[in-house]
């Protein structure tokens, strides 16, 4: 009898929960789903969500925040469809009633329905296309996920092999992606490359610091990664093969079309296609309508090919000069850079390799090449045998910073750097020298100091 009584109130009791929160009491109602939430007793947390979304559905961000969660999780484990849908349906819900919230990014919420669509099955191609699409065209600025500009990019090339599209949508859709890429990319070298340095100089990172520098590196790496999965891709499409055909019917056409002539060479510059003689006849047309830096930049390329170095560097310098785009202008002091190199001439060109890096900050390959000039210049600078081998000191830390701010090139930038500490002095030299902690000042070009380490 007592059993049965017990069951009853709790009954009427459960019962009063949901009708109360059925006729209104919204913070009763996200306290107990909330509750059930934190501590993942989802299948517990459901019904209270529903009746959330039923009755106070504009009432609390963290009604979907949750609920995503929630839905996640069901996901994870049945993998139906069905969750699928739910999880959609918790997302829509969240742009819907908190759109305007500043923690809700559009973009973001877009392109994550997008991603559930297309990890998921659910709809077709284009269908899945279009949802990243949307996202892409609403709120481009918020849509950051690696992993979703790398779907949104190759369900594109789906559909071009479909034949559902054009060739030249996705050159248009490659340079935009390619372009966003490249943007979060240089941001993000920006905020990480002070903490690299002050890690490096064996400063304390603060907590904050520790948080920001894992994470970039972390999006840095996957960006990376990206990058090159969306330039294989687009490779198998836009090779110089598929380029100069279709850019040579087009040229009759299109030759005082500017943004074309800049588009086009700059893809065939892209792709190294610039051996053929339509390169030849767009950039001087580019030049002819439009002298910019761009076309001084192509004619600088073409003078290169000719093997005219020192013309080649005076377009390379006016493209440089006249750049305002900061990719292009890195583009243009590291080909400066790479003719002063081939010159000898291993001052300028570090000049030149370290005006790209202000501009590309995760330009690693500066980085590689300043390493193997002061290797390579490590018989020449400095006076003793000591001094002389303490330059792969320097050349290993410049290897060494390749690896941290472009991941993707880790393992080599890491293995060049400890190929370079292997011939700079070892314990036994340093301590028989008495040159422990010491500062040494390296002469000729290099003219910087290095700091021997302590044994």
């Amino acid at each position: 009898m007592k059993t049965k009584l017990t069951l009853l109130i709790a009954t009427l009791f459960l019962g009063f929960q949901f009708g109360n929160a059925q006729s209104g009491d919204c913070p009763t109602q996200l306290s107990l789903f909330a509750s059930s939430a934190k501590n993942k007793q989802y299948k517990s947390a459901l019904p209270y969500y529903e009746n959330l979304v039923k009755d106070c559905p504009d009432y609390s961000l963290a009604t979907y925040q949750y609920g995503i969660r929630m839905f996640e999780s069901f996901l994870e484990e049945s993998g139906s469809k069905a969750d699928a849908e739910k999880l959609i349906g918790a997302h829509r819900a969240k742009l819907q009633y908190f759109k305007s919230d500043p923690k809700v990014n559009e973009g973001d919420v877009l392109a994550d329905i997008a991603q559930v669509m297309y990890d998921n099955k659910v709809g077709t191609t284009q269908e899945q296309y279009d949802a990243f699409d949307k996202a892409w065209e609403t709120d481009k600025e918020s849509f950051k996920s690696p992993k979703g500009l790398l779907t949104y990019f190759s369900l594109l090339i789906d559909l071009q092999e479909a034949g559902l599209v054009d060739l030249q949508q996705v050159f248009d859709k490659y340079d935009e992606v390619s372009a966003k890429i490249e943007k979060e990319n240089n941001e993000l070298a920006v905020n990480v490359t002070p903490l690299i340095e002050k890690q490096d100089n064996q400063e304390d990172l603060n907590k904050s610091e520790r948080i920001a520098l894992k994470n970039g590196e972390i999006y840095l790496k996957n960006y990376s990664l990206v990058s090159g999965s969306i330039n294989g891709k687009f490779g198998k499409v836009a090779d110089c093969e598929n380029l100069i055909p279709l850019y040579n019917a087009q040229f009759e056409e299109k030759k005082s079309d500017i943004n074309w002539l800049k588009s086009a060479a700059g893809r065939l510059s892209g792709k190294d296609c610039t051996g053929d003689p339509l390169f030849k006849k767009m950039v001087e047309a580019l030049h002819s309508n439009d002298p910019s830096a761009d076309s001084a930049f192509y004619l600088g390329r073409l003078e290169d090919e000719s093997g005219n170095t020192s013309k080649a560097m005076t377009y390379y310098k006016e493209a440089a000069e006249l750049q305002t785009d900061p990719t292009k202008k890195a583009r243009a002091y590291y080909k400066l850079a790479d003719d002063a190199k081939a010159k000898g001439s291993y001052g300028t060109a570090r000049s030149f390799y370290n005006k790209a890096l202000e501009y590309k900050p995760s330009l690693d390959v500066a980085y590689l090449k300043i390493a193997q000039m002061y290797a390579q210049s490590a018989n020449s600078c400095g006076n003793t045998t000591f001094e002389k081998r303490s330059v792969y000191w320097l050349a290993a830390d410049m290897a060494a910073k390749a690896g941290r701010v472009d991941p993707s090139v880790k393992s080599n930038a890491d293995a060049a750097a400890a190929s370079y500490r292997g011939l700079a002095p070892q314990t036994s030299d340093i301590f028989q020298e008495g040159m422990a902690g010491k500062t040494i000042r390296i002469g000729c070009w290099i003219g910087t100091s290095v700091k021997v380490p302590s044994v």
